[in-house]
């Protein structure tokens, strides 16, 4: 069984929030919020970059891209539901240029580090001021996890202060509440073991917990956590069972299991979670998956506790090439054919272009 594994070299701010020389690589943020009449909302806004010579996907490797970008975002309530995915998206010259963090992509998508771990992240749906009040959670104690088959980089901001509008029936609403950011790299190709549920925890005594079970073949369990003071820890005794609420999509006849039971004895920790929403099905083509805000409820230390989250699942029968929509969409486009490297290009330059690639 072939692997994918590198030397690990210690992570370092702000240099490592930035683009890395690696085939894989994601900025993920999401968040749940209320607005001022307490009506709640999660939103989720995700960029990913993919070396197209090392991805390992035929038609990619020979795409005169050396480096495609794709992105996912959504915003979701109890009566609305919006979400868009980009399989190819432009981005600024200037982008990953700037000492923190500068990402302009899509024409219309921001995220701009604006201080160190303060961000303002925008896209059709929200337009969010996010502040850290916790220092990087580097997942399994420095930010380096070793999958079996692969290695990765991982860390998060668990407890991001937030505020600012998003957009609901076409109207920009005021909203506050609490957001999480991952930023993870590998040095690996897309392989039939990538399948994963994980999950983002946050809890009212301030306890933040990123927990995962990840591979096929291979199975590797993972929690690591930062509490209320900023200490953290990190285990691999972690227990993640389903317990109910199976959910099938009308669109895609997709199943899901939606709710599950977390353990983390060690810690003493007993947590359920269960879906907000239940159709919170993100759907790409050959490739579909469950993406949505959560409640937690449980006990640590025999006390009762109670929180908010997210998670995100692949389908019962999973789908195991995750870019072949990237494929179809390229596929389709025969005008993208003549653009060598289109992270060398201004987003502006290319707004004519992006108009008719999306009509």
């Amino acid at each position: 069984m072939k692997t994918y594994k590198e030397k690990f070299k210690p992570i370092k701010f702000p240099q490592d929030e930035q683009k890395h020389d690696h085939i894989i690589e994601w900025w993920y943020f999401n968040g749940n919020l209320k607005t001022k009449k307490g009506e709640e909302f999660f939103f989720m806004n995700c960029l990913f970059s993919a070396k197209t010579k090392k991805i390992n996907i035929p038609f990619i490797k020979n795409f005169p891209i050396a480096n495609l970008f794709f992105s996912h975002y959504l915003l979701s309530g109890k009566n609305e539901s919006d979400q868009t995915i980009n399989p190819l998206c432009l981005t600024d010259k200037n982008n990953f240029q700037k000492p923190l963090l500068w990402i302009n992509y899509d024409n219309e998508c921001l995220i701009n580090e604006t201080k160190p771990f303060e961000y303002h992240v925008v896209n059709n749906f929200i337009d969010l001021n996010l502040k850290s009040v916790k220092k990087p959670l580097l997942v399994n104690q420095k930010g380096f996890l070793d999958l079996g088959m692969k290695t990765t980089y991982y860390y998060s901001l668990t407890r991001l202060e937030t505020t600012g509008m998003i957009k609901i029936k076409n109207k920009w609403v005021e909203v506050t509440g609490l957001s999480w950011m991952d930023h993870q790299w590998a040095q690996t190709p897309l392989t039939s073991d990538d399948e994963w549920k994980w999950f983002s925890l946050q809890l009212e005594n301030g306890l933040d917990i990123v927990c995962f079970v990840y591979g096929n073949k291979i199975k590797t369990y993972h929690a690591s956590m930062i509490d209320e003071k900023g200490k953290t820890s990190s285990t691999s005794n972690v227990s993640i069972k389903t317990i109910g609420t199976k959910y099938t999509s009308q669109k895609t006849k997709e199943s899901y299991e939606l709710e599950y039971a977390i353990e983390i004895p060690e810690h003493k920790i007993s947590l359920k979670v269960s879906p907000i929403k239940n159709s919170q099905e993100m759907i790409f083509g050959t490739i579909n998956y469950w993406e949505g805000g959560i409640n937690v409820k449980g006990t640590i230390n025999d006390k009762k506790i109670l929180g908010k989250g997210f998670m995100e699942l692949l389908p019962q029968t999973k789908n195991k090439k995750i870019l072949q929509a990237v494929i179809q969409e390229l596929k389709k486009n025969s005008l993208m054919g003549n653009i060598k490297e289109m992270t060398n290009i201004s987003t502006k330059a290319l707004y004519s272009l992006n108009k008719n690639y999306k009509s």
